[in-house]
């Protein structure tokens, strides 16, 4: 067997590098599955190279593909009855566009919501009758708004505010809808609002108090039975993600008050009599089943790492998608039966993930250090930063790290203030010093590297995408001593430019971010802009950007590069056809292969 090195020439799997074959694997996503035909499954894989949406009838074990675009395709939805399947249609990736249907076993596409002009995607709901939809839309000109499209009939306009909401779920029934909103302006802390299909309200629940003391709140799901109007939801009532059940109709709130630390998820168990539980702490995730009637909760086995989606079956069984930073992903279940294993070459392994705590200004940071096994420092060494912000490293398996440590680096991921998992003190933490508290983070955490023996201070590598783009980009400008290379993907590199330029609900993000418009708060972008201190930056750059980014779009990264040219900097770009990143392996593979290219040179 053969395979694309991504440069036009075949490359047999004997002869490919293990880091190349952990990106060419085939893998599956978590298959979702019809409510009312749990035989019908809707699953993402990059089988062919470019991941794309697969319809999976697990009473034949018939599978097929059922998009086929140049960039890929990963956002869709089974309709209850198994029918259909809707999914969104962007071009090159800048998630502006419509939604599309196709039906189970094959066919035509066509428009899923007529009369919906295109947009950026705010939330979908679909209805048990086959034919009703709720459609949540954002642009820059109309803000959100969320429409009741019936099939046949003109869709209705039922919610409309120039904040970011999104469709939350429908109720069993079809006759409640839930929404999240920022009607406060606050756009990393959502109230809830529940609506009848006309647009009437039926129940607001809003835990946003004001100044440092706002709460969030999100929406996990309608009980699964008709006429029942209990929604599950989330809250940050005792510092962190726990659920709760509201009754929308009565107003009575039931708190689980489970004893776990860090934050916890649910959704329900099919018959509505117990939840399942995903809990994540420190970088890790375990399930349990927490029974509603006896307050019962009861562990359901997993093997330690990370549980990225995980579902419960009409049969009483969990699904989950589970991975270490030693071990690929894989699709399990509660029963041991293998639940999808695509065909053809399986992914390398890696090395295992080591816990590391430094004390930073903020409190404890825990880091994630993988390296070469059998190595000791100091040794060259790659700060990998996350993205979000408001996101976790966790022990997963990640081939990109993984590539690296094959290359002989030692490889540490922080997980600064701003990220989940660690309790809500620790996300909100970042409010108008805007990336430069998470460089305070990531600096305590080098110093540690250097100090300990691990990192050599010479050959110190930052890099991440998007918002580890951003950092990267502020690191080499702020911190010019610190770093010896920046490689930054899909960065914001001038926050003026990016404001203006982004997508509507970033711009709601970084107004509760830095506290308004670079109009109202000029000193605040200035001083959280990598622009600022480009002429401070002394190491080599390399950036990587996609020309149809709504995310960080391309001209402010644009605007960044002539200053860097304009002083001679030694610096590289790579401009690449999509949005933000790319969902082709080979393109994917080409990013990695330059990346690791650049760090081999400016290295030596």
């Amino acid at each position: 067997m053969t395979e694309s090195n991504g440069s036009g020439a075949p490359e047999r799997n004997e002869d490919m590098p293990d880091w190349e074959k952990r990106f060419r694997a085939p893998r599956v996503s978590l298959p979702d599955w019809a409510e009312d035909a749990p035989d019908r499954a809707l699953f993402v894989s990059n089988a062919t190279g470019t991941y794309e949406l697969y319809a999976w009838d697990r009473s034949t074990g018939g599978q097929r593909q059922v998009t086929d675009r140049p960039n890929g395709t990963t956002d869709g939805v089974l309709t209850p009855d198994g029918a259909w399947i809707w999914w969104f249609d962007d071009k090159d990736g800048d998630e502006f566009g419509v939604w599309r249907r196709q039906p189970f076993a094959g066919g035509e596409d066509e428009l899923a919501a007529p009369g919906l002009e295109a947009s950026y995607p705010a939330g979908l709901a679909l209805a048990r009758d086959g034919r009703t939809a709720i459609v949540g839309r954002s642009t820059d000109e109309d803000g959100t708004t969320i429409h009741l499209a019936r099939s046949g009939e003109a869709p209705v306009e039922i919610y409309r505010h120039r904040e970011s909401a999104g469709v939350g779920d429908l109720s069993h029934d079809g006759s409640l809808i839930a929404i999240e909103h920022t009607e406060h302006g606050d756009a990393m802390h959502s109230a809830l609002r529940v609506l009848r299909p006309d647009g009437t309200a039926v129940a607001d629940l809003d835990d946003t108090k004001g100044g440092q003391d706002e709460l969030g709140l999100e929406v996990l799901g309608f009980a699964p039975v008709d006429g029942d109007t209990r929604l599950l939801i989330g809250h940050q009532r005792r510092g962190r993600w726990e659920p709760l059940v509201w009754d929308v109709a009565t107003g009575e709130e039931t708190d689980l008050a489970l004893e776990l630390p860090g934050d916890v998820g649910a959704e329900w168990y099919p018959d509505g009599t117990g939840l399942l539980i995903v809990h994540s702490f420190e970088a890790r995730s375990e399930l349990f089943r927490y029974d509603l009637a006896s307050r019962a909760l009861e562990k359901v086995p997993t093997p330690p790492g990370t549980v990225s989606g995980a579902t419960a079956r009409p049969d009483g069984s969990v699904e989950y998608l589970w991975s270490s930073a030693a071990e690929p992903s894989a699709v399990r279940s509660t029963t041991g039966a293998v639940v999808l294993d695509p065909p053809g070459m399986k992914s390398p392994g890696s090395v295992p993930v080591e816990d590391v705590w430094v004390d930073g200004p903020g409190g404890r940071i825990h880091a994630l250090v993988q390296k070469p096994a059998g190595t000791t420092g100091p040794l060259p060494t790659v700060f990998d930063i996350h993205g979000g912000p408001t996101w976790h490293d966790s022990d997963a398996f990640a081939a990109g790290p993984a590539a690296w440590v094959d290359h002989g680096y030692a490889v540490i991921r922080v997980n600064y203030r701003g990220s989940t998992g660690y309790g809500r003190a620790w996300t909100d933490a970042l409010k108008h010093r805007v990336g430069l508290i998470e460089l305070e983070d990531i600096e305590a955490v080098r110093a540690w590297a250097v100090n300990s023996g691990l990192a050599d201070p010479d050959r110190l590598i930052l890099t991440g995408g998007s918002w580890g783009g951003y950092l990267t980009l502020l690191g080499v400008g702020t911190q010019p001593d610190a770093w010896t290379l920046g490689i930054a993907a899909v960065p914001v590199a001038d926050y003026v430019t990016a404001y203006h330029d982004e997508m509507e609900a970033l711009k709601a993000m970084d107004r509760t971010l830095l506290g308004g418009t670079p109009e109202e708060v000029p000193e605040r972008f200035e001083a959280s802009s990598p622009l600022t201190y480009v002429d401070q930056v002394t190491s080599p750059v390399y950036i990587s950007a996609g020309v149809n980014d709504p995310r960080c779009p391309i001209r402010q990264i644009e605007n960044y590069v002539k200053r860097l040219e304009a002083r001679g900097a030694a610096h590289e770009v790579y401009r690449y056809d999509a949005g933000h990143g790319s969902l082709v392996v080979d393109e994917r593979i080409k990013q990695v292969r330059l990346e690791l290219d650049f760090a081999e040179r400016y290295l030596a």
